[in-house]
């Protein structure tokens, strides 16, 4: 049965016979261009009641972009991976950092002469 087949394929949910004329009339629209620092000029479309936003995500490159194509914004700093062990040495000095280890060792020798179980 190859000729027979289904009588929708090709349709997508939603398609009318006519296309837009059978759905209604579209929306009012505006066009607003955005600028990214790559100089990508990207043209998104909104309603016309819909306020515009002042920076859009350029759809090419991911960075900002914003409506002034002469200043467009500049790309975020990135900060590069830290480790645990780097935040805790922001909050810590060397001196505390020994101090905490000197009283954690005295707390595991108190707790061996003591006959408690150390894993």
């Amino acid at each position: 049965m190859a000729g027979a087949g289904n009588a929708i394929r090709g349709s997508r949910v939603g398609a009318g016979p006519m296309g837009e004329a059978e759905r209604g009339e579209s929306a009012p629209r505006q066009a607003v261009t955005y600028f990214c620092s790559h100089e990508h000029r990207s043209v998104v479309t909104f309603a016309i009641e819909a306020a515009a936003p002042e920076s859009w995500d350029c759809p090419k490159c991911g960075l900002p972009a914003s409506r002034d194509s002469e200043n467009p914004p500049p790309a975020p700093k990135i900060e590069p991976y830290k480790t645990h062990l780097a935040y805790v040495k922001e909050r810590r000095s060397d001196a505390e950092a020994a101090d905490i280890l000197d009283e954690a060792i005295q707390l595991l020798r108190s707790r061996r002469k003591a006959g408690e179980i150390i894993f």
